[in-house]
């Protein structure tokens, strides 16, 4: 698989939460690390405390992406890839604007798809590189409260399945990586109740052990891999009693001040 030292490696999103955790990891196995995102402050602030590089990335924008991967190749080649800019509307379907839910899967899900296929043609000509999807457990289990993100999230799974088997015989690996909630921002204010919750650094250790085993799929804590056959396997009204104890009576029930900070920041383009 690839060896990180000296390996060229770029992170979405990188700015905070899962992102900056998973640049500082790959940093600290010697990696060259360029971290990407909309917040060109936050991302610099970032690189200067781990040790990377910071480049503004608008994931929306195809020209940018392209951009964002000159700037990690440096006139090189491009080792890793880490899909994993992403933000999250809570609420009910019908009381989220349309303009905030196409933006969701314009950063969640179409910006994986430029991403991804922007860099493949040049790890296929050489036969080498590794690139991680972010998803969540979201892509596994549909929630009510969060309708959008979890159609994003089946989406970035359903993807790269599909590109994975194009991918047979090229010498290129491409794994999804499915957390569960993580204490980071995008959670802010959520109510979580009964669901297991992670450290960032949690799965940016699950994302850089993909750079050397290359599993296709990888559940973070990994005993929550059989969830996807439950969603499927189980009556649709037996489950809403179980999703219902675990998210509460109110989907994607959260605190307004606690979250403000945070839909302020990524529901602007």
């Amino acid at each position: 698989m690839i060896d990180l030292e000296g390996a060229r490696v770029g992170v979405t999103g990188g700015a905070r939460g899962i992102g900056k955790a998973t640049a500082a990891a790959m940093v600290a196995r010697g990696a060259i690390v360029t971290i990407g995102d909309i917040d060109l402050d936050a991302a610099t602030a970032t690189a200067d405390e781990i040790g990377a590089r910071a480049n503004l990335l608008d994931v929306t924008d195809a020209t940018s992406f392209r951009d964002f991967l000159v700037a990690i190749a440096d006139g090189d080649d491009i080792d890793v890839l880490v899909n994993n800019a992403g933000i999250q509307i809570m609420g009910r379907f019908v009381e989220n604007s349309l303009d905030a839910l196409h933006r969701e899967l314009a950063i969640n899900l179409g910006a994986v798809v430029t991403g991804t296929r922007l860099v493949l043609p040049h790890m296929i000509a050489r036969r080498r590189g590794h690139i991680v999807n972010v998803s969540s457990m979201a892509g596994k289990v549909s929630t009510p409260g969060m309708a959008t993100y979890c159609a994003s999230k089946f989406g970035v799974v359903a993807l790269s399945r599909a590109i994975r088997a194009e991918l047979i015989g090229t010498g290129v690996t491409l794994t999804t990586v499915m957390p569960a909630a993580t204490r980071t921002d995008l959670t802010s204010g959520v109510t979580l109740r009964l669901q297991p919750t992670l450290d960032p650094g949690d799965v940016a250790q699950a994302i850089v052990a993909s750079t050397r085993h290359g599993r296709p799929e990888v559940t973070v804590p990994r005993w929550l891999a059989p969830m996807g056959l439950v969603e499927q396997g189980v009556p649709e009204n037996l489950l809403l009693g179980a999703k219902s104890l675990v998210g509460g009576r109110e989907p994607g029930a959260f605190d307004p001040g606690q979250r403000k900070a945070y839909l302020d920041r990524t529901t602007t383009p």
